[in-house]
Order: C-alpha cells, then structure tokens, then sequence
C-alpha cells in the first residue's frame, strides 16, 4: 500500500520511498526514512494534499510524492 491509500486516523510504517533524484533526496530529507512510523492525519477537501504525522512533527504531503511511498499497515504486524 502507498501513503496515500491510507485512512485517516491510520497509523503504518514505511518499508519504501520511491523517487528519483532530487524527489528522493528530499522526502528522505524530511524524515521519511523506511522504518519510520508514520500516521494520516487530514485530507484536503478536494483530496490533495495530505497531512500526516512523522517523527513528532506535521508534514503535508502532495499526493503525487505520496504514492511514491511504500508502508505496511501497523495493524497487519500485530
């Protein structure tokens, strides 16, 4: 699953940030690193972007950089 195919409310970990380039290096750069906790706070109106929670901070997310983002529902490993 991609980050942007979550639910709000749901919490998962990431296992893969996709990318090229400069893209790569900066979603990394903000703490979306694999093995990072990560929950879906909001949702535009419209859908695009998103809010989520990493690393104790809010980071909004165009939805485009979203799905370059493999994660593993947290409920699945349980």
């Amino acid at each position: 699953m991609t980050l942007n195919e979550m639910k709000i409310g749901q919490s998962a970990t990431i296992t893969t940030v996709g990318g090229d380039g400069a893209l790569r290096c900066r979603l990394l750069d903000m703490g979306l690193i694999p093995h990072t906790k990560v929950k879906l706070q909001k949702v535009a109106p419209l859908g695009d972007p998103i809010e989520i929670l990493v690393r104790g901070y809010e980071l909004t997310l165009r939805i485009e950089d979203a799905q370059k983002i493999e994660v593993e529902n947290v409920e699945a490993k349980e």
